[in-house]
């Protein structure tokens, strides 16, 4: 549909409630939600205790329109808010969005991005309840997430003991290998760059490794060894991996190869594949989960840290905002 004038069809066009009412409109929504959109509030349950997070996108910083379609930020926006509740070992319930955009954007991209956020949220089993709109310079999604413990304990950052072993869920490397390929103009191998646009959460694996005993878990958004440092940190001890133990997918290596790069270096300080990170009891590892390296006491002059091979990294263990812009 176009204006009356030449081109697309713009927000400035319908306006703010129009928008709302297109993007809404026959939005499915499960038994646990009572109110949804169009109150000024969601009513929803949750069983047990509720576990929230927030997470924002911004263009040029999170993503770019040159590199992905709106239905891949869609998809991103909900993956890397939900893969939060994982890392607590929750389960998703209900969502709401914030988004603001410049007046002139097509209100076919807004729907566009809708249609990603919908097939995102059907995956990842949480339910779209509400939101706000809002004009602003450059695209900007701000999405806070609920979940609900189903009466168990959260898994904290704060529980990992010596002597307990570190294991991973997902994929390591792929989105930091893929946004190396995006940044030199390729679009290839197709799997890294799609892992950048949109991170594949291996979602309903937070509850699996809460049920199987996880006591400290994260999940992978600023890279495994920057993230590795926060349950360090918080569990004030140390952390050895081996980077024996880690698979390199041929995808990852294939662009580290294109570029001269470690493809070690990928998976250990690549973010935004949102893989999950977790400490178990050796005994209690799920089948499914890698066994990457183990927890052992805080170094007495370093205090808590991430080794790699027994030395530090040699590098950014990670992403770190501000820093880069």
């Amino acid at each position: 549909m176009t204006t009356s004038g030449a081109g697309p069809q713009t927000i400035r066009d319908i306006g703010e409630f129009g928008l709302i009412s297109q993007v809404t409109r026959r939005l499915e929504l499960p038994p646990a939600v009572s109110v949804g959109p169009g109150d000024d509030g969601a009513v929803f349950l949750v069983n047990g205790s509720s576990v929230t997070s927030v997470d924002m996108l911004v263009e040029n910083v999170h993503f770019r329109r040159s590199w992905s379609s709106a239905a891949d930020v869609g998809h991103k926006s909900v993956a890397v808010n939900v893969a939060d509740l994982e890392a607590m070992g929750a389960s998703p319930v209900a969502m709401v969005i914030g988004f603001g955009a410049p007046p002139d954007l097509p209100v076919s991209w807004v729907k566009e991005f809708m249609t990603g956020v919908r097939e995102e949220a059907d995956l990842a089993g949480v339910a779209l309840v509400g939101g706000d709109m809002t004009g602003a310079r450059d695209i900007t999604v701000c999405v806070t997430v609920i979940g609900e413990t189903g009466g168990r304990t959260p898994v904290l950052r704060s529980g990992a003991e010596p002597g307990q072993v570190v294991a991973v869920k997902g994929r390591l490397g792929w989105a930091a290998a893929g946004l190396a390929a995006l940044g030199r103009g390729f679009r290839s191998p197709r799997a890294a760059v799609d892992s950048q646009r949109t991170p594949k959460v291996p979602y309903g694996a937070g509850k699996e490794a809460a049920l199987a005993g996880a006591t400290a878990m994260i999940d992978v958004s600023d890279g495994l060894l920057a993230d590795l440092g926060h349950i360090a940190d918080a569990s004030e001890v140390g952390i050895a991996l081996d980077s024996e133990r880690f698979d390199v997918a041929d995808p990852v290596r294939a662009v580290a190869t294109a570029i001269n790069k470690d493809p070690l270096g990928f998976v250990l300080t690549g973010g935004e594949d949102h893989a999950l990170a977790a400490t178990f009891a050796p005994d209690d590892v799920p089948d499914d989960w890698q066994v990457v390296g183990r927890v052992v006491d805080p170094d007495p002059d370093e205090g808590p840290c991430v080794l790699v091979d027994g030395r530090h990294w040699e590098g950014d263990p990670g992403w770190t905002h501000f820093s880069a812009l």
